[in-house]
């Protein structure tokens, strides 16, 4: 049902993922120049992706193990953006001229906890259909 829990926490990745980084710079380089993920095709391709997935996950409701396996496919998608954004701030880290970082590096981090809270909640809810299947 689109009621329950994990859709809020779902439309809170889609909102996330898909909206945020376009507001929240990801980095400011040497020059003072702010970096969106509109400026990086790859990145803004990836937040995209992992938008489209949550909607997908939400739209999933009657299939339960199916909105568990898309939200698993989200959450390593948001680990590659995890993992792009370490790399990209150890290499701005070893520069002359320090470099920011951005509160839109923190997205993905947000994202996998609000992924993670839906799926403990898809398997409260595969758990509880099975419990009732079980007393028929």
């Amino acid at each position: 049902m689109i009621q329950r829990i994990q859709t809020f926490y779902l439309v809170i990745v889609a909102l996330i993922t898909g909206v945020l980084p376009f507001f929240l710079n990801l980095w400011i380089e040497v020059g003072g120049k702010e970096v969106y993920a509109q400026n990086e095709i790859l990145v803004s391709v990836a937040f995209y992706a992992s938008a489209v997935l949550a909607v997908i996950a939400i739209l999933l409701y009657k299939k339960r193990q199916n909105q568990f396996v898309v939200n698993r496919l989200n959450i390593i998608l948001n680990l590659f953006l995890l993992g792009f954004f370490v790399y990209r701030s150890l290499s701005l880290s070893g520069e002359a001229v320090v470099s920011e970082k951005g509160i839109g590096m923190l997205i993905p981090v947000f994202s996998i906890v609000f992924l993670v809270l839906a799926n403990r909640a898809i398997k409260k809810d595969e758990d509880l259909v099975k419990s009732v299947d079980r007393l028929r």
